[in-house]
């Protein structure tokens, strides 16, 4: 079976993308041989797929259903491997195996094509509310994770050098950098996040109702795993003239359902949607960094 990338990942990759990286070109011939090593049968590659990584859905040699994923380097697989074994399948997509085979997982096999965004927006936030908490658990001793101070150190680099060339972003920019310096002098607790967490990340599944999938894992509070919640389906909150109300509400509801300070999490909830908005812009997604930076502006 040939491995083609889907269009997706090349569009996401190609934003990120190093000088000289050739890791797409050599993605298919990867591909077979990760499947060969394990003595799996494709069955196709999931699309559209997902930004950063290659899934293909496969047996085992003992005809059990499951997931291949082939990440790049930069898209930290390793870190991600690291948070799955730690969660153990609690709140997440299970690990078949224990190997480190650099850059390639292979997962528990949950409904692909059914993810919590199916649902009614109260049941759905509700549900994938409820799986985030189950992930917020101590980070392992001597972790390899990075810190979200250590994370949004780098976006917040990115973020003033794009404010330099852009004054129209500046005041946002602005305002989210200083968020981010008062959150980050006195955060509450130190636990494993998911790191990338949104409604298409909550899967349908045989054991559990819900799963998570795909963390980018990150140790810091609560909070900034929660913010990236708060704006699913920004366009539909965009669109909505009562959008900003939409919005304060949808924050006080689930810092008070998980337990977590709502102005740490409005707080967040800009940074990160600065953030965002500020680098769809940098990389021609002009769609995009207007839904975000308007949604930031009510925050």
């Amino acid at each position: 079976m040939a491995f083609e990338p889907p269009p997706r990942l090349v569009r996401a990759l190609g934003e990120t993308a190093p000088d000289g990286d050739d890791w797409l070109e050599k993605l298919p011939a990867q591909a077979q041989q990760a499947v060969a090593l394990r003595e799996l049968t494709v069955e196709r590659v999931q699309l559209p797929g997902g930004r950063s990584s290659l899934v293909v859905l496969v047996r085992t040699a003992e005809g059990t259903p499951a997931v291949l994923k082939l990440a790049p380097p930069r898209a930290r697989p390793e870190s991600e491997r690291a948070a799955l074994a730690h969660w153990a399948g609690r709140g997440a997509v299970q690990l078949l195996e224990a190997g480190t085979s650099e850059g390639v997982l292979l997962l528990e096999r949950l409904h692909p094509d059914v993810s919590v965004r199916s649902l009614p927006e109260a049941k759905a936030l509700l549900e994938a509310a409820g799986t985030l908490r189950r992930l917020w658990v101590e980070p392992p001793a001597g972790h390899p994770f990075e810190t979200v101070a250590e994370r949004t150190g780098r976006q917040a680099a990115a973020m003033r050098a794009s404010a330099e060339s852009d004054t129209e972003v500046a005041p946002l920019v602005q305002a989210a950098l200083t968020a981010r310096e008062e959150l980050l002098a006195a955060p509450p607790e130190r636990r494993l996040l998911h790191g990338t967490f949104r409604q298409s990340k909550v899967l349908a599944a045989d054991r559990m109702p819900w799963l998570a999938v795909g963390p980018d894992p990150v140790v810091g509070e609560s909070a900034f795993d929660l913010a990236r919640l708060v704006r699913d389906r920004v366009e539909d909150l965009i669109a909505s003239p009562s959008g900003a109300a939409i919005t304060r509400r949808r924050i006080k509801r689930l810092a008070e359902s998980l337990e977590v300070d709502q102005e740490r999490l409005r707080g967040w909830t800009l940074f990160r949607a600065v953030e965002s908005g500020v680098r769809a812009r940098r990389v021609g997604r002009p769609r995009d960094a207007e839904l975000l930076l308007e949604f930031a502006g009510w925050l």
